[in-house]
């Protein structure tokens, strides 16, 4: 399932798309509480937020690559 989510950083706002995987069957723990899990994930590029600091290493790489990749873990509990 991939909704697409409105994100504001850095003052810019962009449409992104995140992929999410479940929500995970219910289970019930040790203290008798059902839960459900879900992961959500997205690759953003800084720079389309307006996010360009970088600095040159002298081996000719850069101290900050441009894509940013954002994982969610997300736990549900009901009680």
């Amino acid at each position: 399932m991939t909704p697409p989510s409105i994100k504001s950083l850095h003052g810019v706002t962009r449409e992104v798309t995140v992929d999410v995987e479940g929500p995970t069957q219910e289970v019930k723990d040790p203290w008798g509480n059902f839960s459900r899990g879900a992961t959500a994930t997205t690759k953003i590029n800084r720079k389309d937020f307006g996010l360009t600091w970088n600095r040159v290493l002298e081996t000719g790489g850069v101290v900050v690559g441009e894509d940013v990749d954002i994982f969610v873990e997300i736990e549900l509990v009901k009680k």
